[in-house]
């Protein structure tokens, strides 16, 4: 868990400066279906553009060198909330 927390530690200016917030993160969950990975960690920035700009901003990819030598994960960016839905 060092790693990871370096790697928050070395994110952390690049992800303030796009406008990120955290709103999940290594909390309590089950998998009621399929696979999950060790924790979860949600993200929400005030963009889709800007989610994608800290994601491709060299300083970030050199913080995320830190967490690919100590974690194994996916990320994935997704565009926007559609509003309420009818089931």
């Amino acid at each position: 868990m060092d790693g990871l927390w370096k790697y928050r530690d070395a994110n952390r200016r690049v992800m303030t400066q796009f406008g990120a917030k955290f709103l999940v993160m290594h909390g309590p969950q089950q998998v009621p279906e399929g696979t999950s990975r060790t924790s979860q960690t949600l993200v929400e920035f005030p963009s889709y553009q800007a989610a994608l700009d800290c994601y491709n901003h060299p300083e970030y990819k050199k913080a995320a060198e830190i967490r690919h030598k100590v974690a194994v994960g996916s990320q994935v960016i997704v565009e926007g909330y559609a509003g309420p839905q009818d089931f």
